[in-house]
């Protein structure tokens, strides 16, 4: 039995499609601009991940409210990786990162051991400090992994003062007469 280095015939005729559904370029130039859809995946699986185990050794002191705030997020973290097109989950994901990060912070700060420093005690308080300090970072990853997904950043710039934007959309019972620029006199219409 001979093995050659060409393709077979038919897997020829569709590289040769396949290029010419490209534009005519290369398969290296097509396949370069095609991005791999499990990439992010492997990113919120590996965040969920580190998040557990760092969750999970830092609940050896801080035991209670450190927990329950901390392992429900993480559900929400499978759910958002269980589903992949959802931008409800991953923006509650994210939601409930950025609000962990208040809470562990308040948590640490509170219950942080003053005495008895155990090896077992620096290790699990270490672990929940790395915890709090790499949350950001996913918070980051997350973020635009919600974007990808089609999720919109919400608050915008002006947010405070009145918005600038005028739509040309006028509903029909509107009572206002729409502003003619090349008049100067406003015509009231009956309708």
């Amino acid at each position: 039995m001979t093995y050659s280095r060409d393709p077979p015939p038919t897997a020829q005729l569709g590289l040769e499609l396949w290029q010419r559904a490209a534009g005519g370029a290369g398969l290296g130039k097509f396949v370069s601009r095609v991005r791999r859809p499990g990439a992010p995946a492997v990113v919120a699986q590996a965040i969920l991940l580190v998040h557990w185990l760092l969750t999970t050794w830092g609940c050896i002191v801080f035991q209670g409210p450190y927990a329950w705030t901390n392992f429900p997020i993480l559900a929400l973290g499978v759910w958002a990786v269980a589903q992949r097109d959802s931008v409800d989950a991953i923006s509650m994901f994210l939601g409930g990162l950025v609000a962990t990060i208040f809470l562990d912070v308040i948590y640490i700060g509170i219950f942080y051991p003053r005495s008895n420093f155990s090896d077992t005690v620096r290790f699990s308080a270490g672990m929940a400090i790395l915890n709090l300090i790499l949350k950001p970072i996913s918070c980051f990853f997350v973020y635009h992994m919600y974007r990808e997904r089609g999720g919109e950043l919400l608050v915008h710039v002006g947010f405070l003062g009145p918005s600038e934007e005028r739509s040309s959309y006028q509903p029909i019972d509107s009572s206002e007469v729409p502003a003619d620029p090349e008049s100067k006199a406003h015509v009231t219409r009956g309708y």
